[in-house]
Order: structure tokens, then C-alpha cells, then sequence
């Protein structure tokens, strides 16, 4: 019942941040006060993102104690988020064949559009691609450090699975190293709570800031775009994943949607698979009964690696920009937008947004101007919102996954 009263309060918040936006007093004090609401939450949640991803993850290894454990469980949930990514590209794939209304309208004028017309085409695909594997590679092997201070979360996964694995390795048996991480771990799990606890103040500060910068002059070919790529998320959020949480999860459709709600919807309104990672924690381990070695390891992990919306949004994108800038596709040249947006979509950082630095990767490779993405920008974060919640409800769904296939054998 408390959880639930926790869920109404944030809806509370969210109708009255709206409402006063809206229709309220519109003075820079109340604004002043809806900004630091929304800076309080927000940087709060920055504030433990780096440790917080880092401890948990290594804290989660280490308490796998057995060698094989850990590979079934990595195997497991790394298995999933493949399998969960490729199903959202096919989905994106073959809404986006049958249905393009955009091409009801003319593509833009390129010739009047100050853009660059120098960009790679599909046909140079292999070194657009070589450079984002590149970039990937760049990003995760980076001294720990400073990619906590950077917040480069790809880079923090990739040192704390190395340091992780390495301490499982190396330490013996009655090492106090673990015990010394997992007080750590157990000390920012404690910050972490007192931080989700200003979730409503935060949420009232952040719905106000949208409902004041909403764009109402949105162009008819971005409308249409914008309804395409909500109903294929649709589709994965509310077929895909329930199907697979049922069949292979043992939580059944009506269960999970009330079981995850509250994490979901706080990823609906921050935007970010990273800042709503404690209460995915939180939720993981109190309304779906995984563990916290599942969820310690799972979870940061699909933060960085399983951003099936992102993956979809952006191949779906490239196919739009490629109709405004009036470039020819084809059947070879959509199979690498899509390939370039699974790949891209791994290194997304999980922030509002944060998929225009994967977008970069994608235009590039099918020979779209960059410019495009200026036109993304006017209907994206509403977008983004929307796929925000189904890469946190598909990193839920991969715990209660993990848990009962991982270690069916040690529950039963």
C-alpha cells in the first residue's frame, strides 16, 4: 500500500506541475522554485549514478562466489539483451516498410537547406561502421577514473566487470576485500533511497519545465513520424516483453505492468535508464523478489547495453531523414541503418537525449546530413520519454528473467 500511495504521489505531482505551467501564476520566483525542485532530484540522482554502477556491479560479481555462476548468469542476461535488441529492430523494420505516411508529403528542398552534402553514403558503410566500433572501444577502455568523472557509464561497466571478474579470480576465499565493497555498496544504497524520496519535488519541477517548452508548430511529416515510432514501441512494450516475461520469467502480464509501473514511470518522467537505476534497483528487489547479486549485476548492465527503444527510434529516424533529404536506401542500405543503430544504441548514455550521440553514428553511415538532426530535436524528447520507460521496463523484465533461468536449478 505504501509503494502504491508512493506511485499516486508522483502522479499528484506530475498533474500539478502541469497545471501550473499551464494555467498558474507565470513569475520568475515560482519558475526559480520549479528549477531548483528539478536540479535538487536530478543532480541528486547524477551524484550516485558513477559509484553507485561501479560498486553494484563489482558488489554483484563478488557475491557470485562459484566461477560458473557468474558465466551463466552473464551468459543469461547477455543473451537476453541481444535477443530483446534485434526483436525491436525487426519490429522497427518492418513497421517502418509498411507504414511511412511522411511520403504522403514532398522531402524537403536540399538545395535551398544550407546542409552538408559531403557526408558518407551507405556504399562507404564499412568505415562508418569500423568508426563506431571504434568509438565503442574508445569509450570502454578508459582509465576508471575518470570515466566515473566524465560519466562515461560504458567505460564504469567495462572497468568494474574487469575488476570484478578479476577480484572473483584472484582473491581467496576468506579475502575481507568483498566485504569491504559490498559495505560500500550497502552505504550508497542508502543514499540512493534518501535521493528517491525527493522524486515527487523532483517530478513536479520537471513536468512543469516541459509543459512550459513544449514546441505546438510541429510540422505534419514529424507528426506522423512521431505516432509511427510510438506504435512500434508500443508493440515491444506492451507484446514482446510481457510475452517474454510470462514465458521465460514466470510473471504474468498483468502482474508485471503493476509490479514495475513505479520504475517505469519514473523513467517516463526523467528520461534517463541511469538516473532511474535506484529505483530499478529498489523495484527489482521488492516487488519482482529477485536478489541483489541478480540486480546488482543485471541491471547497471542493461543501463549501458539494452536500450531496445533507442535502437528502434533511430533506425526508424534514419529512415525518415533519408525521405526528407531525398536519399535513396535501399533494401542493403536499411539493413545497415539498422545494424549501425543496434550498435550504436549499446554505447547510449543513459540521459536525456542521450541517443542523438548514437544518432551522429547512424546519419553518417547512411549519408544523411547531420543537419537532420536539428529537425529530430523539435519532437525527440517527447519521444524519448516514451523509450526511456521501455528500456527500464525490458532491464526489469531481464532481471525476473536471470533470476528464474540463471539459478532454476538452485530454486528448485
Amino acid at each position: 500500500m505504501r509503494r502504491f500511495s508512493f506511485t499516486l504521489l508522483l502522479l499528484a505531482a506530475a498533474v500539478i506541475g502541469w497545471v501550473l505551467a499551464v494555467w498558474g501564476p507565470q513569475s520568475e520566483a515560482l519558475a526559480q522554485v520549479m528549477a531548483l525542485a528539478r536540479t535538487l532530484f536530478l543532480d541528486g540522482l547524477k551524484l550516485i549514478i558513477a559509484p553507485l554502477i561501479f560498486f553494484s556491479l563489482i558488489s554483484g560479481i563478488l557475491r557470485l562466489r562459484a566461477t560458473n555462476e557468474v558465466r551463466k548468469l552473464g551468459q543469461v542476461t547477455v543473451t537476453y539483451y541481444l535477443c530483446t535488441t534485434a526483436i525491436a529492430i525487426v519490429i522497427g523494420l518492418v513497421v517502418v516498410t509498411w507504414l511511412h505516411p511522411w511520403t504522403a508529403l514532398p522531402p524537403l528542398d536540399t538545395a535551398a537547406l544550407p546542409v552538408d552534402q559531403g557526408v558518407r553514403l551507405v556504399s562507404d558503410a564499412d568505415a562508418g561502421i569500423g568508426s563506431v566500433l571504434l568509438s565503442l572501444v574508445a569509450r570502454c577502455l578508459v582509465n576508471p577514473f575518470a570515466a566515473m568523472a566524465e560519466l562515461n557509464i560504458l567505460g564504469i561497466v567495462t572497468n568494474a566487470l574487469l575488476f570484478g571478474l578479476a577480484g572473483l579470480l584472484a582473491l581467496p576465499e576468506g579475502s575481507r576485500v568483498p566485504a569491504m565493497v559490498h559495505d560500500i555498496t550497502e552505504v550508497i544504497y542508502r543514499v540512493a533511497g534518501w535521493i528517491v524520496r525527493l522524486a515527487p519535488i523532483g517530478i513536479l519541477g520537471i513536468v512543469y519545465g516541459l509543459a512550459q517548452s513544449l514546441e505546438t508548430n510541429v510540422i505534419t511529416q514529424l507528426v506522423s513520424f512521431a505516432l509511427v515510432v510510438l506504435g512500434a514501441t508500443a508493440v515491444h512494450s506492451l507484446v514482446v516483453l510481457p510475452f517474454i516475461a510470462w514465458r521465460f520469467g514466470g510473471v504474468a502480464p498483468a502482474d508485471l505492468f503493476r509490479k514495475v509501473g513505479h520504475a517505469m514511470f519514473v523513467a517516463l518522467t526523467t528520461s534517463s535508464s541511469a538516473a532511474t537505476l535506484p529505483v530499478s534497483m529498489q523495484t527489482a528487489e521488492t516487488r519482482l523478489g529477485v536478489r541483489r547479486s541478480t540486480a546488482s549485476f543485471v541491471l547497471p548492465l542493461g543501463a549501458t547495453i539494452n536500450m531496445d527503444g533507442t535502437a528502434l527510434f533511430e533506425g526508424i529516424a534514419a529512415v525518415f531523414l533519408a525521405y526528407l533529404f531525398g536519399i535513396e536506401l535501399g533494401t542493403v542500405g536499411l539493413f545497415a541503418v539498422f545494424f549501425v543503430a543496434m550498435v550504436a544504441s549499446i554505447g547510449a548514455p543513459g540521459i536525456p537525449s542521450g541517443s542523438m550521440a548514437g544518432m551522429q553514428m547512424v546519419l553518417l553511415a547512411a549519408g544523411i546530413p547531420l543537419e537532420g538532426i536539428g529537425l529530430l530535436l523539435l519532437i525527440e524528447r517527447p519521444l524519448d520519454t516514451f523509450r526511456t520507460a521501455v528500456n527500464v521496463q525490458g532491464d526489469l523484465v531481464a532481471c525476473a528473467v536471470a533470476e528464474r533461468t540463471a539459478f532454476r536449478s538452485d530454486d528448485g
